[in-house]
């Protein structure tokens, strides 16, 4: 599987996710995340699958990507506050894609991810990826992944909050997303926390935590 189809295999657990019955009868209730509402985790969630549509409907940027790794050490959200301004402005955006309600997002996300099933796939190998809201380019592949990441991390997240299973990715999906989370684990933590979380039970609490 490539990784069009690992991210659109992913984003296809999403909507089933966003459609579970616990999604909805939990709507107004406070989620597992600090500040947001099961309805407004839900839009963050949907909101991953809708900033891939732009990505397939404008021409491949002329811009060079950055590493993808880079990206996220530019990135202003990475290390900023939960009551800082990038946070609640995150939060805002998750209630105003959820505003309409569970059905109403439910359809959006649905007919999004089968618009993404035709155009994906017939886009060029080398895509580029330019994203406004940062003022910087990825690959095509690369932006993908910080969707799949996106996805898996906030799909179990929303499953915690309405006490179901979280999906599980496929190995071609979770092996990336393993991949840039550990990237982001060694830079934030250093790899002697990495490590003792990941291979030395006796001295893994205190550095799972850290992670």
């Amino acid at each position: 599987m490539s990784l069009t189809g690992a991210y659109l295999d992913t984003a296809a657990q999403a909507v089933t996710l966003l459609g579970a019955l616990e999604v909805a009868s939990c709507w107004e209730k406070a989620s597992a995340l600090t500040g947001m509402t099961v309805g407004s985790l839900a839009g963050h969630l949907a909101y991953q699958v809708f900033s891939v549509t732009p990505a397939v409907q404008e021409p491949t940027s002329p811009e060079a990507p950055i590493p993808l790794l880079e990206h996220y050490a530019r990135a202003a959200w990475i290390d900023a506050p939960l009551d800082g301004e990038v946070n609640a402005g995150i939060r805002a955006k998750g209630e105003d894609i959820a505003s309409e309600g569970a059905q109403v997002l439910l359809e959006r996300a649905r007919a999004a991810l089968a618009a993404q099933k035709v155009a994906l796939p017939v886009v060029r190998d080398g895509g580029v990826v330019f994203m406004p809201q940062t003022g910087w380019a990825l690959s095509l592949d690369d932006f993908l992944v910080t969707r799949m990441m996106e996805l898996a991390v906030h799909m179990d997240d929303l499953a915690v909050s309405v006490k179901i299973a979280a999906p599980e990715l496929s190995a071609t999906a979770f092996e990336p997303v393993l991949t840039l989370l550990a990237g982001l684990a060694l830079r934030r933590h250093g790899q002697a926390a990495l490590l003792r979380a990941l291979a030395r039970a006796e001295r893994a609490p205190s550095a799972i935590n850290a992670l």
